[in-house]
């Protein structure tokens, strides 16, 4: 699974990879986190806002710092 995150690489972005990171843990998954900070390609995959969270390259949380337990919602098979 690769989860990417958008976004300029502020606080906000970091917290966003760190909640990321710990809800694929609890669930026991492998994940490749990709950060994407070049404008371009944020804009190119439609994302007004950061940071912004994208899951096997679907774009699932914009614009907010979803908590662990949000982001292994998602993530649950």
């Amino acid at each position: 699974m690769k989860l990417s995150i958008y976004g300029k690489g502020c606080r906000k972005c970091e917290q966003l990879t760190a909640n990321a990171r710990e809800a694929a843990e609890a669930l026991g998954l492998t994940v490749e986190i990709e950060k994407v900070t070049d404008m371009n390609a944020i804009i190119d995959k439609g994302v007004m806002r950061t940071p912004a969270l994208g899951v096997d390259g679907e774009v699932v949380i914009e614009g907010k710092m979803a908590s662990a337990a949000e982001i292994q919602a998602l993530l649950e098979p």
